[in-house]
């Protein structure tokens, strides 16, 4: 067998849990964006999402308080508005106004809907008993919103810094289920 050892600071890249999205949140009439891609699915229905949001980030106080949020989908169009709203704080910035993201009202929670992403996730935080520990929240989407002029979408995944990749050709697998 050969294998080499891998340095565990990278095991994240292999194991990445899902596309690259866009979190919305809004607090006392201020809108804030943040890119997320510590995500997962934990249930099925209702829709459940784990999330991690670092305690660092702006966003973080914004969603521990209103427990609600957006999370938009964007497809690989938008890719350097992506990182570069990653990489600003809405601390000091609307990033809104500076990458040019137009937004529309939900219409369950007050987070705004991201219009350029061909999905938007209205969620509401369920569960928080993990979030001083981990940064841990449990979502659950409570509306759920498509682009139907997307036909086939594609979203980002990160896979290290400054490195993506963008979802691939679908197949079919049928399960040989009696």
């Amino acid at each position: 067998m050969k294998k080499k050892s891998f340095p565990l600071s990278r095991v994240y890249g292999l194991l990445e849990p899902g596309p690259v999205v866009l979190l919305t949140t809004t607090r006392r009439g201020r809108n804030n964006v943040m890119t997320m891609s510590w995500h997962t699915m934990l249930d099925f229905e209702p829709p459940l999402i784990g999330c991690v949001v670092s305690n660092r980030d702006y966003t973080f106080n914004i969603l521990k308080a209103t427990r609600e949020c957006v999370i938009a989908i964007p497809g690989p169009e938008l890719a350097e508005k992506v990182v570069g709203i990653g990489n600003t704080s809405g601390r000091d910035t609307d990033k809104f106004e500076k990458f040019g993201l137009r937004t529309a009202p939900a219409s369950v929670v007050n987070a705004p809907l991201l219009e350029a992403c061909f999905a938007n996730l209205e969620c509401r935080v369920t569960e928080t008993y993990m979030v001083n520990k981990y940064n841990f929240f449990v979502l659950e989407v409570v509306k759920a919103w498509i682009d139907p002029a997307v036909k086939d979408p594609k979203t980002m995944h990160h896979i290290e810094q400054d490195v993506f990749m963008i979802s691939g050709k679908k197949i079919r697998i049928p399960s040989k289920m009696k």
